[in-house]
């Protein structure tokens, strides 16, 4: 039976409550990938090239299927979206959506800037979000309205309200091309200073305060099924570059800020 998901107006979707067990469920695969991703890390793992050349690793693969066997044993009926392997009944109601490394060139480099993102919505509605770093051991989980904790504490994004204030992350300068170069070189002059990679850290960076607008081009919901939870549940404001909520069926673009007033005047420059 469908949980009731409409409010006094019938004008959105309210927010759903994960089905029981599935935030412990999230909790336990991300601890079991923290301890695959350590394995791997800074071993120089062999690399292989997906279709779109991006580079995946024995641990981004080993990840995934360990997350997607103890899924499908939990939760037969939910869908799962991932990475790195075809989906899995992806129509299903509740959607799982996984990305074993997001940021397999940093974890290739050595570097820290990546992370392990579980996702879970419902209905196409990202309803449970959670980031972890491996190494760090630091963690990200939002899955009630208006909440995210990070660790033990609860995040909160900045009260950054002004461009000219604004600390600006994306993953990869040369992930816009045609119109979006000059959008996004408008609001990169905008602001007070724009830093590249870290990938669905920045995510979290942006969820605690520390910057203040994130920026993407070209993501799937893997990339941001548990971003969305994330950043929104601290205080932040999540929409594609046409100011509607991020569609999960298919590629897109992204924009996340610490508050209202910032996003309005980056979406601004985006759209012009």
């Amino acid at each position: 039976m469908r949980p009731l998901i409409c409010d006094e107006n019938m004008t959105k979707i309210m927010h759903v409550t994960p089905p029981a067990g599935t935030i412990d469920l999230a909790t336990h695969l991300a601890d079991a990938a923290r301890l695959i991703a350590r394995h791997y890390f800074r071993t120089r793992p062999d690399v292989t090239s997906k279709q779109d050349e991006s580079p995946v690793t024995i641990a981004d693969r080993e990840i995934e299927l360990m997350m997607r066997d103890r899924i499908m044993d939990r939760f037969p009926d939910h869908g799962i979206r991932g990475e790195e392997f075809p989906h899995h009944q992806p129509t299903a109601d509740w959607c799982w959506h996984l990305d074993p490394i997001d940021g397999t060139k940093s974890f290739l480099s050595g570097s820290l800037c990546f992370g392990t993102q579980i996702g879970l919505s419902y209905l196409g509605k990202p309803v449970l979000g959670l980031i972890d770093q491996p190494i760090t051991e630091e963690r990200w989980m939002s899955h009630r309205e208006n909440e995210t904790v990070f660790g033990d504490s609860l995040a909160y994004t900045s009260p950054c309200t002004a461009l000219n204030e604004a600390v600006l992350y994306t993953s990869d300068p040369f992930i816009f091309s045609g119109e979006q170069i000059p959008k996004f070189d408008a609001l990169r002059n905008s602001v007070l200073l724009t830093r590249y990679s870290h990938d669905c850290y920045a995510a979290g960076l942006l969820a605690i305060g520390q910057i203040d607008l994130l920026v993407e081009s070209g993501v799937f919901a893997y990339d941001i099924a548990a971003q969305i939870p994330v950043i929104e549940g601290a205080g932040g404001v999540v929409t594609d570059w046409s100011g509607n909520a991020p569609q999960l069926e298919k590629q897109g673009n992204l924009l996340a800020a610490a508050t209202a007033e910032l996003h309005a005047q980056a979406l601004a420059l985006l759209q012009a």
